[in-house]
């Protein structure tokens, strides 16, 4: 049995169970409360899992792996049903960059050590922090935008569910509960309309999760 350890509102974590769910692939959920206890992401046993001290890891039998994108890498290959990628090799290169854009250049700014760091370390406010948020995902949602007006049909790459919809999906999640406003981007927002018509992606919501408060 694949075992998912996680947190509701992280997004690397929700971008792995909506590939879970849009592959139908059998799997049991770990909770790793991210605030409780100090974090449990720091304690010992979950550091001898994942020595990075983030979410999520993916056990499968006696393989661990973390890393979001690396994970849900592993299960495309694995599990070949409903694939997340072009099989174009230029096509699924696209697709990648558009993931990246997402997963690289816009959720690490915005995760939550960076924000803790930035308000226990640095002695941010937390109106700066809040600039500071609304700032790198206007820019990273502004180049995406533009983008999605060469590659998106229905969903971010054509009409065809792939690893960039669940990237965006997951990260958008972050910019409405930081009351970034979207309605500037119409490719975005449309896009977030059809992915939020499947079960896949509502299945997957942080407010849907067992271990959601």
């Amino acid at each position: 049995m694949i075992t998912l350890y996680g947190y509701w509102r992280s997004t690397a974590a929700y971008r792995v169970r909506i590939a879970l769910n849009l592959k139908n692939i059998p799997h049991q959920h770990q909770t790793v409360h991210l605030v409780k206890d100090g974090g449990q992401q720091h304690h010992s046993d979950y550091v001898a899992l994942n020595p990075t001290h983030l979410v999520p890891t993916l056990v499968d039998d006696d393989f661990v792996l973390n890393q979001s994108l690396a994970i849900i890498d592993y299960l495309d290959d694995k599990f070949p049903q409903a694939a997340l990628y072009p099989s174009n090799i230029k096509d699924k290169a696209t697709v990648k960059a558009l993931a990246f854009d997402i997963a690289c250049e816009v959720h690490p700014l915005n995760n939550l050590r960076v924000q803790q760091y930035l308000s226990s370390e640095l002695e941010v406010s937390d109106q700066q922090k809040s600039a500071w948020i609304d700032h790198w995902m206007r820019i990273g949602f502004t180049a995406l935008e533009q983008r999605l007006t060469t590659t998106a049909g229905k969903f971010c790459f054509a009409d065809t569910v792939t690893v960039a919809d669940i990237c965006l999906i997951s990260q958008l999640y972050n910019a409405n509960r930081f009351n970034i406003d979207l309605s500037a981007f119409a490719n975005i927002n449309r896009i977030a309309d059809n992915c939020a018509k499947l079960d896949a992606f509502k299945q997957a919501l942080p407010e849907n999760q067992a271990d959601a408060v």
